[in-house]
């Protein structure tokens, strides 16, 4: 009965785990969830107001499949102003979240054999997107020694006639990486005259720590402009998730085009009152509260990095971006699905176990909750090795 092409799918790892926590706390368990990659703050006032005065105004039809012009203008803006990135409202796509935008992309650039560099640790979905569309996964290994980067001389090896994408995140998810200017320049050197996709996914380009600069792929060079699709949206930055709101940009109208064709004939347009309210952030206006949700951020993180490297046997990278730790569990247990499901089990702390992620050995803790449970979570990590390992 189903086609041959959805039996590669497999369920989303985060949201497994995410789920049966939920279905455990139902039940009357004591849960902690660090699995999920969602902020607890809430959507500024600002954009929730707008989305109100939408629907008293209406604004609840049909709109153009990419997105009404006001909303693609300010997301152009946006782009230039923040990124240093020209494009034309022309080049932008507006999508139900990074998810579909990275959906149109593979679906309209990925044939059956083409070769797809996605180094891991990975979000879960990028590789589940290659293989849907008949592509190979070439996963080079990366580890704290390049604190989970993909350096240029290894990309240089990993190179073919075949190879159609890389897929580049920053800051990325799981480990929280933030690819550096110097960094960024190498790989663009490696990929100068080759036809590469870059597949440039910065959903957190704005939770980065330290005094870090945030980098877009596509700023570096003209070269690096034409090959890259940016990425991008609004749900972890500006904790709106649930609006689902993503968008890719590229100058390439051909690929724009597909991609628009793509989506008139699957979800058309987004939700065009979450349209109208997003305009709001893309504009700046809630600067400051994104500001003071970075600051609380970076907070946790140091709480849990400091925390997870006191319980020996564990180690931890601290981030310059996102909101995840990616502990290393090596040294006491190589099987992250056991660890994760006994951790779970026995003491109802919810991590996504590394494996998921591409790399065994290791979990993913979500720090996107307040500070008291971060280290009411650690405090049962700590009991639950030292009883059981």
């Amino acid at each position: 009965m189903l086609s041959k092409r959805i039996t590669v799918l497999q369920e989303s790892i985060t949201i497994a785990i995410s789920t049966l926590a939920k279905r455990l706390k139902d039940e009357g368990k004591d849960v902690l969830n660090f699995g999920a990659g969602e902020p607890d703050f809430d959507t500024p006032k600002k954009i929730k107001d707008e989305a109100k005065k939408a629907l008293d105004e209406g604004f609840t039809k049909y709109t153009a499949v990419e997105g009404i012009a006001p909303l693609l203008q300010a997301i152009a803006d946006k782009l230039k102003r923040e990124n240093g990135l020209n494009y034309s409202p022309k080049d932008i796509i507006t999508s139900n979240g990074a998810k579909q935008s990275l959906f149109n992309l593979f679906a309209a650039t990925i044939d059956e054999g083409d070769e797809v560099i996605i180094p891991a640790p990975y979000w879960v979905t990028y590789p589940e997107l290659a293989r849907l569309n008949g592509g190979v996964v070439i996963e080079p290994k990366t580890d704290e020694s390049t604190e989970f980067k993909l350096t240029a001389t290894e990309l240089k090896k990993l190179i073919t006639p075949k190879t159609k994408m890389l897929v580049l995140t920053s800051p990325s998810n799981p480990t929280g990486s933030v690819y550096s200017k110097e960094e960024l320049n190498a790989i663009a050197d490696v990929l100068k005259g080759t036809n590469i996709i870059v597949a440039a996914d910065e959903m957190y380009e704005k939770l980065v720590y330290s005094g870090k600069k945030f980098i877009s792929a596509a700023s570096i060079n003209d070269d690096m402009f034409r090959r890259t699709v940016t990425i991008n949206g609004l749900s972890k930055s500006v904790a709106m998730t649930g609006w689902r709101f993503g968008y890719l940009a590229s100058p390439n109208k051909e690929l724009i085009k597909a991609m628009n064709n793509l989506q008139s004939q699957s979800t058309s347009n987004i939700n065009s009152i979450t349209q109208k309210a997003s305009i709001v952030a893309l504009k700046g206006e809630v600067d400051d509260e994104i500001e003071s949700m970075r600051v609380e951020f970076e907070k946790r993180r140091d709480i849990g990095a400091d925390g997870f490297n006191a319980i020996e046997g564990l180690s931890v990278f601290k981030p310059d971006g996102a909101f995840y730790l990616f502990v290393n569990i090596s040294k006491i247990e190589k099987d992250s699905m056991k660890f994760s499901k006994e951790l779970l089990e026995k003491e109802g702390v919810a991590v996504v176990p590394g494996v998921g992620f591409g790399v065994d050995g290791y979990f993913r803790f979500s720090f996107a909750t307040d500070a008291a449970t971060i280290q009411k979570g650690i405090d049962r990590i700590a009991k639950f090795i030292k009883e059981n390992y």
